[in-house]
């Protein structure tokens, strides 16, 4: 028999980690993510596992984003010295993302200790360090969708296109218990079916145990086009205001859907005179991988870019400024209006966001545009939720910018696309509900069993299953 225990996005969505364990004694991690809202130090500082890192044999990898990724360099410092099984372009994206990640934490921890220093408290000892990135990155190991891959003696996985992201997937594990095949799918994060870049989800229809991502189980998303409609009209309210445009997106995904859509109003000649500026390092060295992999995506947006346009995001968006140097962020400040500026965190709990919050949140001539989910505890939720003031750095700062939310651009399907995809499954496996905060979780559950008659468990943290 097989053990599946849910040790992360178990009634929550950030925190990906899960552990397989076989009856060959086997222990596998799917994902390995960290927690995000509140302040960085404390937040990594307060991680534990609850396993030791040096028993995990090997880790599968549904996709980079941090919440799926982020404490690989921990789980390394703790032990582990296994592979670390994905597709190719999650493992490119990681060497981008994770030493930004712990490069951010590392200058947070600096800053942290300079104030314990001051109030004579003990110095914070880091969790991880750059030499842990390193060590993960050696021990990745990137495959092509559809690849069969031996997973020590008894196992295979295989991964499919999720289409949340640039090499996102669905991870199958076929598990071969006292002679007979087992099958586990983890849905990972999963794409909307109208997403702009990304391929469509692939459909699966086989599972002994599903384990489904549920972000967005109690709504809809708009559709693509409606969304580039509202991005169009808010740009222009906002030009017409005499302000300037902040949008807090995720490096990876939402920041290159946005420069899509932005290109695609350039193109229509709906752009005013905005000077577009993509103020995250990480999100540039992003895009230009993201540029690398452009021709081999089959989107309905990427067929109808020209061939020309197709080598690069950059080239399609020629109204773009890459603010790689913080002498290039910093001037941005300078300017009082007409700009449309990128940055991350994408639920603004860290990065360049914070600034151009700190710049421009008070003048209601400006607008703050959210373009996807905001987790509990995130300065992004408190916004998105109305909040009249908030503190960043130490200061109070008065909210009269207009906060806007484009739902549309979401990397994660909406109910119907997470009904679509589980009805696919024949027959019915055991299936869990993952990554999803109980209100989305319990809605997403009742109208599967009452339209679908299909049971579905929703695990907390902690809980195991045996299969």
């Amino acid at each position: 028999m097989a053990t599946l225990t849910f040790y992360g996005a178990a009634q929550e969505v950030t925190g990906s980690c899960y552990l397989l364990e076989t009856s060959r004694g086997g222990r596998v991690l799917l994902d390995c993510g960290m927690h995000q809202g509140g302040d960085a130090v404390e937040r990594i500082g307060d991680e534990r596992f609850a396993f030791s890192p040096s028993d995990i044999d090997a880790v599968v990898l549904s996709h980079a984003h941090l919440d799926h990724s982020g404490l690989l360099p921990k789980l390394y410092r703790g032990g582990f010295s296994g592979p670390i099984f994905c597709t190719r372009s999650t493992a490119e994206l990681l060497d981008i993302m994770l030493r930004d990640s712990v490069g951010l934490y590392l200058r947070d921890l600096e800053r942290t200790n300079v104030r314990n220093s001051r109030r004579g408290k003990p110095a914070v000892e880091p969790a991880f360090d750059m030499d842990d990135v390193e060590g993960v990155l050696k021990l990745c190991k990137g495959y092509e969708y559809s690849a069969e891959v031996a997973l020590g003696e008894s196992a295979v996985i295989v991964f499919h296109d999720a289409g949340h992201i640039l090499g996102s997937s669905i991870v199958e594990v076929r598990l071969q218990e006292k002679g007979r095949e087992k099958t586990l799918v983890f849905s990972g994060d999963l794409g909307k079916q109208d997403s702009v870049l990304m391929n469509e989800p692939c459909t699966l229809s086989h599972a002994d145990v599903l384990l489904v991502e549920s972000t967005y189980g109690d709504r809809e998303h708009r559709g693509e086009e409606d969304s580039q409609a509202q991005l169009r009209d808010i740009l222009h309210e906002t030009w017409r205001a005499g302000g300037s445009v902040m949008i807090p997106a995720f490096a990876v995904g939402r920041t290159q859907d946005i420069l899509f859509h932005l290109g695609c109003l350039h193109h229509q000649g709906e752009l005013d005179n905005w000077e577009v500026f993509l103020d995250s390092p990480m999100a540039i060295s992003v895009t230009r991988v993201y540029d690398r992999w452009l021709k081999a995506l089959d989107s309905d947006g990427v067929r109808q870019l020209s061939e020309a346009h197709k080598t690069s995001l950059e080239h399609f968006l020629p109204k773009l400024n890459m603010a790689m140097e913080t002498e290039q962020s910093m001037a941005i400040n300078r300017i009082k209006s007409g700009a449309i500026i990128i940055a991350g965190s994408g639920m603004c709990t860290g990065g360049r966001i914070r600034h151009r919050l700190k710049q421009r949140i008070w003048d209601d001539r400006n607008t703050v545009i959210f373009t996807g989910y905001q987790a509990r505890g995130t300065l992004g939720r408190v916004l998105v939720d109305g909040v009249k003031a908030i503190r960043i750095f130490g200061e109070e700062f008065v909210v009269r910018a207009r906060i806007e939310t484009l739902g549309g651009l979401s990397a994660h399907a909406g109910q119907s696309g997470l009904v679509r995809w589980i009805k696919a499954f024949e027959p019915s496996p055991r299936t869990l509900l993952v990554h999803g905060e109980p209100r989305a979780q319990d809605a997403l559950a009742e109208l599967l069993w009452r339209d679908h008659q299909r049971r579905v468990e929703i695990p907390a943290r902690g809980d195991s299953i045996v299969f």
